[in-house]
């Protein structure tokens, strides 16, 4: 059985910093992409940021020189760092783990008050 478990979400103020894990566990092997993804009151669901195993990141415009992206291939973990937050990041962000299908862990909630 495949794990998927998101962790570092909170509550904090405009401009503070978060850092999300994500660690993925069970019978997964050859991890190709992981990512993040969030779902907004009111929005469609948005990828906010992915890299492959070969370390090639991407991330949404929205979060492009705030936000950074990293894994650690040995520990099937990534990791956010979530700096300047916004009240406009409020939202449940989701790993998405692909190998090649993709594992989804429960969520963590992100909120940045003003």
């Amino acid at each position: 059985q495949v794990q998927v478990v998101e962790s570092g979400g909170g509550l904090v103020q405009a401009g503070d910093s978060l850092r999300l894990s994500c660690a993925a566990s069970g019978s997964i092997f050859n991890i190709a992409l992981m990512g993040w993804y969030r779902q907004a009151p009111g929005k469609q669901r948005e990828l906010v940021s992915t890299i492959s195993s070969g370390g090639f990141t991407n991330y949404a415009d929205s979060v492009k020189g705030r936000f950074t992206i990293s894994r650690d291939n040995a520990k099937n973990t990534v990791y956010l760092q979530m700096n300047s937050l916004k009240p406009e990041d409020r939202a449940v962000d989701l790993c998405g783990v692909g190998a090649p299908r993709v594992y989804w862990g429960q969520g963590t909630q992100v909120t940045a008050s003003s």
